[in-house]
């Protein structure tokens, strides 16, 4: 089954040194989920100063600068893993480093099927 571990934290708690250690542990925590076949994607995400939230109302767009929640803790970046259930996906969680500073949201994904790239079902 497939979790994205939503990462969120206050902008700018991080001192430099300790974000590149957090993207050094990061790095080290996907390369080896990564070996156990756990890991599928993980990115930091860019300031929300560079966030663009889109939204449609009576087939009209709007944008607007900056992220959909106003609130401290933004959300900073992502893994997307592959566990056997929430419990895993909770303990992979806890060892990313960005649990220590803020919060990590594990969210199970809902499969689609007909998406390109895989399908349902099919845990490879």
């Amino acid at each position: 089954m497939r979790f994205m571990l939503l990462i969120y934290s206050e902008e700018g708690c991080w001192a430099e040194d300790e974000r590149e250690k957090c993207f050094q542990e990061s790095t080290q925590i996907a390369n080896a989920l990564h070996k156990e076949g756990k890991f599928l994607a993980a990115s930091p995400l860019l300031p929300v100063s560079m966030a663009t939230s889109v939204r449609v109302r009576d087939g009209k767009r709007s944008l607007t600068d900056g992220p959909f929640a106003e609130t401290r803790e933004q959300l900073g970046g992502f893994f997307m893993i592959e566990a056997k259930d929430i419990d895993e996906a909770v303990e992979i969680a806890a060892r990313l480093p960005a649990a220590r500073k803020g919060t990590v949201e594990v969210r199970p994904v809902h499969e689609l099927e007909g998406l390109p790239g895989r399908q349902v079902g099919n845990s490879k």
